[in-house]
C-alpha cells in the first residue's frame, strides 16, 4: 500500500501526540494553579470577614459585659458576678468559633475541576496509545 501525500508517518503521529500531551499537561497545571488560588481567596475572605465581625462584636460587648457584671455584682458580689458573666461569654464564643471553623472546613482548596480534567485526560491518553 502506498501512503497518500497527506498521510503522516507513525513517527510524526507519535511526535504530534507527545506535543499535544505536553500542551495539555501545561494547560491543566495552569488550571489547577488558578483554581487553587481562587479557592484560597474565597477561604481568605471568610476568615477576614469573621475576624472583622469578631472585633466589632468584642468592642460592642465590652460595655455590655461591664454593665452586666456591675448589675449582678450588686446582688451576689463583683468577683462571683464577673466569673458567671465570663463563663457565659466564653461558652457563646466557643459556639461561634466552632461554627466558623466548621464553615471554613467546608471550603475545599482541592482543585475539583482540574482533578476531573486530569482523569479525562488520562482516559484520552490511554485511548490514543492503545
Amino acid at each position: 500500500m502506498s501512503a497518500l501525500p497527506n498521510d503522516k508517518s507513525l513517527g510524526q503521529l507519535f511526535s504530534d501526540l507527545v506535543a499535544e500531551t505536553r500542551t495539555l499537561v501545561r494547560q491543566e497545571v495552569a488550571l489547577a494553579r488558578t483554581e487553587v488560588t481562587e479557592n484560597a481567596k474565597r477561604a481568605g475572605r471568610h476568615v477576614g470577614v469573621a475576624a472583622a465581625g469578631a472585633l466589632v462584636l468584642l468592642l460592642g460587648a465590652l460595655p455590655i459585659i461591664a454593665g452586666l457584671v456591675i448589675a449582678l455584682g450588686h446582688q451576689i458580689g463583683y468577683a462571683t458576678s464577673a466569673f458567671i458573666i465570663g463563663v457565659i461569654f466564653v461558652a457563646i464564643g466557643a459556639v461561634v468559633t466552632m461554627k466558623a471553623l466548621n464553615a471554613l472546613k467546608s471550603e475545599s482548596l482541592k482543585p475539583e475541576q482540574t482533578t476531573e480534567q486530569i482523569k479525562e485526560t488520562k482516559q484520552w491518553a490511554k485511548q490514543q496509545v492503545g
